[in-house]
């Protein structure tokens, strides 16, 4: 079963778990036709059941009926600035959802062999001390930061306490085609560029942050999956990153190059005060014992990405040239 799977991530991982033939359960709140997963037709090829996380019956029921094996958790409101307008549904959904699906598998032990559950660089909140290693606290501040550090914890208490096969993944920015949250600065730049316009950028362009291609991503939810089984995975944390960190401006820069958009400067807002300043995880942990390596770099990633926004807007005449991704 795949929570979240109408999502960014979801839609991505889904398909390549439909690749290897799994039977797959998606748990689906709104139906919108403009995710991946839904235009793609792959939804077609899934089991649906509509609901939501909060909704303790309904998750307990999809486990349930559907014999579930494995669960990847991605379910959650993911986005910085919905959680800081409202804190409440981002609590709801991000820790009440964890605890009720969790709480399902426990109870129903004699199916559920893993757990994936999706966390965040963001549940360790600003640091001093960079990049992030496992070992580190979880220490978010804001209202997004809060609700990944929570889930984090209380994944972990169902390991410690009741022995459910749990693992944690803590990923860096992700970034890929099928993204339509605009108001994220890739997708949002990559449309701007597209149109002819200049992007906006919410904060002063300093903050830095590790962006990871989805597809890593997926290796990494994967490969998490088909090593549970081992001691040393089970019950533990990993990090997902290049450990490679870019200021927002230097990204921008980056797209700006792909597309030759340098004639069209960012608009800088000097906002995002409630965002983490700076933030990079170190991946060792999961190179040394998983064997997770990156298969793109921020160039190639961005490459696939500016060229799956290009044909999904369906744009014939852009003011950008295109002729570096030829």
């Amino acid at each position: 079963m795949i929570t979240g799977a109408t999502g960014f991530l979801g839609s991505w991982l889904t398909k390549r778990l439909l690749e290897k033939e799994a039977n797959i359960t998606v748990l689906v709140r709104d139906y919108d036709p403009q995710s991946e997963l839904i235009r793609s037709g792959l939804i077609h090829r899934t089991r649906v059941i509509n609901g939501a996380l909060e909704e303790k019956e309904t998750v307990d029921r999809a486990i349930n009926e559907n014999e579930i094996e494995y669960v990847f958790h991605l379910g959650a409101q993911t986005l910085v600035g919905t959680a800081y307008r409202d804190p409440l549904a981002t609590f709801e959904s991000n820790i009440r959802g964890t605890y009720f699906l969790l709480d399902a598998c426990r109870r129903h032990r004699d199916l559920v062999k893993g757990v994936i559950v999706a966390s965040s660089d963001k549940a360790y909140g600003a640091s001093e001390v960079l990049p992030y290693t496992e070992e580190m606290p979880l220490a978010g501040k804001h209202p997004y930061d809060v609700s990944k550090s929570c889930a984090d914890l209380i994944a972990s208490t169902y390991f410690h306490t009741y022995d459910l096969p749990v693992v944690i993944a803590r990923c860096g920015n992700l970034f890929g085609g099928g993204d339509l949250h605009w108001s994220r600065l890739i997708p949002g730049t990559i449309r701007s560029y597209i149109n002819g316009r200049s992007p906006e950028i919410r904060s002063n362009g300093q903050l830095t942050r590790d962006y990871l291609y989805v597809a890593d991503a997926v290796d990494a939810y994967l490969s998490l999956a088909e090593n549970m089984h081992r001691e040393d995975v089970v019950g533990q944390s990993f990090n997902f990153g290049p450990n490679a960190p870019y200021t927002v401006l230097e990204i921008v820069q980056q797209i700006q190059k792909i597309m030759d958009c340098q004639h069209i400067s960012p608009q800088i807002l000097h906002g995002g005060a409630h965002e983490i300043p700076h933030q990079s995880l170190s991946s060792q942990k999961a190179v040394n014992i998983l064997g997770w390596k990156l298969q793109f770099s921020l160039e190639s990633g961005l490459k696939e990405t500016i060229a799956w926004y290009q044909k999904y807007l369906n744009k014939e005449q852009v003011l950008c040239s295109f002729s570096s991704l030829v």
